[in-house]
């Protein structure tokens, strides 16, 4: 006996049922499109409630600015995308972080002729708090971190390179690729590393670690130690707790460098 072939009227009902279903589907698509964007509305107009009611807080308390900040990041919302509109006119914090951010600027520059243009987040934001006087709206290192990213977007080479689990800011257009990155961090702990400590560490070979300090000499980002005794040290003064701790003129930065 042979099969009946799928005769032309089943294979049209078919089509038919799967048109249905298709736009069936479509339908229901775009109604849980258009519930989403009605809850995304009710979520924001809460989100502008909220903060026209606690806008002073926000403004004073660090902590509850970030908790703020990442309310608003739940539903895509930059309150710093803008210096103008809401965000900026009901909370200024477009006026913050501009002041903020050249905050920033002032201390990198000035601390730029000791450390290279490298600083720890930590010291940032020790001087930061202190070139902002006890009576100042109070920051926190998040706030800083938000500053440094918008400063980032304009291309004026500021940066943040993970290090031991903070952050070391990037003021200066240097190229800093991965392998600089991992000698910085194995100078976390003593404020220097020496080529056999990165052969070692890393498993590099005596070129490629010689390479990477010579670039880190050449943009002002390390200091040479040639009289250290057996091996000379390549010391990070962002990262030199002596340093760190005391102002460095560029008469004894001069002295420092080979």
């Amino acid at each position: 006996m042979h099969r009946r072939g799928v005769g032309a009227g089943a294979i049209a009902k078919k089509k038919l049922a799967e048109a249905k279903y298709k736009e069936r589907g479509t339908v229901l698509a775009e109604d849980q499109i258009v519930q989403m964007s009605k809850q995304l509305e009710t979520f924001k107009s809460n989100l502008e409630e909220f903060a026209s009611k606690h806008k002073q807080e926000i403004r004073k308390n660090p902590q509850f600015r970030v908790q703020f900040q990442e309310m608003c990041a739940t539903i895509g919302v930059d309150p710093l995308a803008s210096g103008k509109g809401f965000w900026s006119e009901m909370l200024g914090v477009g006026d913050f972080y501009y002041e903020l951010g050249v905050q920033i600027i002032e201390v990198c520059l000035a601390l730029k002729h000791r450390n290279g243009g490298l600083i720890t987040l930590d010291e940032l934001h020790q001087r930061v708090l202190k070139g902002r006087g006890k009576y100042a709206q109070d920051v926190s290192q998040d706030d800083l971190v938000r500053a440094i990213k918008k400063l980032k977007v304009m291309g004026s080479g500021f940066g943040m390179i993970p290090v031991g689990g903070s952050y070391l800011v990037q003021s200066v257009p240097a190229e800093l690729n991965m392998d600089h990155t991992v000698v910085l961090q194995l100078a976390e702990k003593k404020g220097y590393v020496t080529v056999s400590e990165i052969r070692g560490s890393l498993k590099w070979e005596r070129e490629r670690a010689c390479h990477v300090l010579d670039h880190l000499l050449k943009e002002g980002l390390a200091w040479l130690d040639s009289q250290a005794g057996a091996e000379a040290q390549y010391w990070l003064p962002a990262l030199f707790a002596e340093l760190t701790s005391r102002d460095v003129t560029p008469e004894e930065a001069n002295q420092m460098t080979p």
